[in-house]
Formats: C-alpha cells, sequence, structure tokens
C-alpha cells in the first residue's frame, strides 16, 4: 500500500514521506540489528539524517532550518519508526527536545549560537526534566540552581535524558528550582553544556528497548554556568516545558504509528512466506483477521496524530489532540507488536526478526514524554471531569 495515497496531503509531504521511507529501508534497517545488539547509536547515519535536512524540518531557514513545519517532521519520524524507534527516538527528541525549547524561548543570541548545529544534525542536546523523584509529578523537581556572582550554580540529579551523552551533544537544558512565589516553586530551565565541571554524565542505561538510542542518568555538584545561560524568562520553566511536551507527543504519536505500520509490513511478509500443514500462513482466516485489525490500528493512529500535527501547525489549540494522538497511537505499536510476535511464532522471539525489536521499543511509547494515565488525565480534563 502507498501509506499516503488516501491521506489529506500535499505532493511535497507525500515526496517527503517516500524519500524517508527509502533512506530508512536502505540504509538504516540494514544496520539496525547490530547498532540495537551493540547498544551503539550510529552516528554516522545521524549525520546522513542531517544532510537530508531532517532535524532542521520545522524551523526557519534563517537558523538553518528547512521552512517545513511539524507535520512535515511527524512524517519523517513515522517513516524511521517503521524500521529502527532508536533512530527516531534520536530524532524527535533532538528536534523536540533539543533544538525546539531554544527556538521557542531562546533570545537572540542563543539561537543564533546553538540552533545552526543542532538543526544540521552536527550536534544533539538532551532536556533534563525527568527525576528520581519527579517524574509525571515534574513540580516535584529537587535540582536547584542559584545565583552567584553571575553565575548559576546547579545541584541535583536527572534521569532518562536522551541524547545527553553523546560524542556530538553540545548541552543539555535543565529544569531547576531557581526560587519560590506564593508558597510554591519557581522552576526555571537553564543551559548547561557538557563538559562543564561538576556536569557529570553518568554510565548509559542497560535498557529493554530503544537500545541503540543514547540514554543516561546526570548528576550536577555545584555545575556553574554564566547567568545568560537561563532559558527563557526565569520562573517560566514549568509552563514552558508542558508547552514542548504537548508538541512533543504529536512527534512520539507519529513515531508510535510508524512503528505499528512496520510490524504490519513485518506480518504481512512474514505470512505470505510461511507455509504451514501445507498452505501459506496468509491463507488462514485467523492470520488475516489479526493482521487486518492491525492495519486498522494504523490507520486509526495516522489520522490522529495528522489532526493534533494540523492544528498546531494552524496556531490552533492542540493539547487534548496530542494526548489522544499520543494514546491511540501509543496503544496501537504496543497492540501490534504483541500481534506481530504472535505471527512470526517462535521467530517473532529472536531478535533477528525485527518484531522482536519493535515487542521490546515499543512498551515505552506508553511511558515516554507522559504516560498513558497522564494522557487519559489530560483527556478527562478537557471533558470537564477533573
Amino acid at each position: 500500500m502507498d501509506t499516503y495515497t488516501t491521506y489529506d496531503v500535499t505532493d511535497d509531504e507525500r515526496e517527503l514521506a517516500g524519500l524517508v521511507r527509502d533512506f530508512a529501508d536502505t540504509v538504516i534497517a540494514p544496520i539496525s540489528y547490530e547498532a540495537d545488539r551493540t547498544h551503539t547509536l550510529p552516528l554516522d547515519v545521524v549525520a546522513q539524517m542531517g544532510d537530508m535536512g531532517l532535524f532542521g524540518l520545522p524551523f526557519p531557514e534563517e537558523y538553518g532550518g528547512q521552512g517545513g513545519d511539524y507535520f512535515a517532521l511527524g512524517v519523517a519520524i513515522e517513516a524511521i519508526g517503521r524500521v529502527d524507534q532508536s533512530l527516531a527516538i534520536t530524532l524527535e527528541a533532538g528536534v523536540s527536545l533539543g533544538a525546539m525549547p531554544v527556538f521557542r524561548f531562546g533570545n537572540e543570541s542563543q539561537k543564533r549560537e546553538l540552533l545552526p548545529d543542532l538543526l544540521a544534525g552536527r550536534a544533539l542536546a538532551g532536556f533534563g526534566l525527568t527525576e528520581p523523584d519527579a517524574g509525571s509529578d515534574a513540580g516535584a523537581t529537587r535540582t536547584t540552581a542559584r545565583l552567584e556572582d553571575g553565575q548559576w550554580v546547579v545541584n541535583g540529579a536527572k534521569q532518562f535524558i536522551t541524547n545527553s551523552g553523546t560524542a556530538i551533544t553540545r548541552f543539555v537544558t535543565v529544569t531547576a528550582v531557581t526560587g519560590e512565589r506564593g508558597g510554591r516553586k519557581e522552576i526555571s530551565t537553564i543551559i548547561v553544556p557538557n563538559g562543564t565541571p561538576g556536569f557529570t554524565v553518568e554510565p548509559a542505561y542497560d535498557k529493554v528497548g530503544w537500545r541503540a538510542s543514547d540514554t543516561h542518568p546526570l548528576t550536577f555538584a555545584d555545575a556553574r554556568v554564566p547567568a545568560e545561560n537561563l532559558l527563557g524568562a526565569q520562573g517560566r520553566g514549568f509552563a514552558n516545558f508542558l508547552h514542548i511536551l504537548d508538541e512533543g507527543r504529536i512527534a512520539i504519536a507519529a513515531l508510535a504509528t510508524g512503528a505499528a505500520e512496520g510490524c504490519v509490513d513485518a506480518a504481512v511478509d512474514y505470512a505470505h512466506s510461511r507455509t504451514v500443514f501445507g498452505q501459506s500462513l496468509a491463507t488462514k482466516q485467523a492470520m488475516q483477521f489479526k493482521i487486518a485489525r492491525m492495519q486498522a490500528r494504523v490507520h486509526t493512529a495516522r489520522l490522529a496524530w495528522h489532526q493534533a500535527a494540523r492544528l498546531r501547525d494552524a496556531g490552533k489549540p492542540f493539547k487534548t489532540e496530542a494526548a489522544i494522538a499520543k494514546l491511540v497511537a501509543g496503544d496501537a505499536a504496543m497492540d501490534n507488536a504483541r500481534d506481530a510476535t504472535q505471527v512470526f511464532g517462535g521467530n517473532g522471539f529472536m531478535n533477528e526478526y525485527p518484531v522482536a525489536r519493535h515487542y521490546r521499543d515499543s512498551k515505552i511509547l506508553e511511558v515516554g514524554e507522559g504516560t498513558t494515565e497522564v494522557q487519559l488525565l489530560v483527556i478527562a480534563r478537557a471533558l470537564g471531569l477533573a
């Protein structure tokens, strides 16, 4: 099936989808198994993604971007997510959590200094939000930053931070308590360059999935950065990161849709090639119905993230639609991974097959950048139930 034949997309968007899908199939897919097995992010492939302009898709040309929009970014992430979620999340986090906070909230000097390399894929950046005791409850942030002699002195710890420890990681943006207002924590965001004394990127995690993606815990012990490294207005860090997460959920939904589609593709191919009791597995109605349901999930997930992205790009409210998209697409990825593994039988339990990797990778899509429960809470609040 032509993925975008029946969807409301422009010729340019359809062309982008085809270009990135071809790149994913010919460049990424052949190295995905080994990258996953060795827990290695292939930076040469990241560089090629940068050369294609993928990291700059939703940014203006004046900063080195492609002048596109968030929908275009979703198209690219979905295409890569079909074959390799680790590289898809590297792109998603590189844009949504690395470059986008600088573009949205940085001053002109910060944009001019930091964005060109980020948008070209020459550098990556992380977003330090989650802490050991502050995940969904990000307001429980304990990392602190105090002004002292024209410098922010940062102390604390972050965990599960994507793109934070690669050879091309330039900095992390961290949320930190910078004071108190009206009895509540004042949370700000501060840019901390990699290599700053007192800032330690701890050893990478041994993860269940996304094993080729770069993820580390971070610690800060009197890490000092200039006062001008404040990103956005002081005390606006909490509100700013909520906006960043809303956008990021659209991109995660696109990734999840790609993963769900990758499972369909693999299941269809395997059903045609596998013979059981003298007949093709594809002739068995039980398999036909299972794979048909998988395709229905892909279609629904794609429509959901398409609508959320279109609303965002049109400057309209999209918070609830983004939550719905992430909820539906995350469920689709996990359900399709489970069903595809069943179609493959014993082979589905072998890591050499892509459905095994999707099975391990997809669970985090129900957790990262807002758990399923958080999405349900957002939707319930929009209905006036909370």
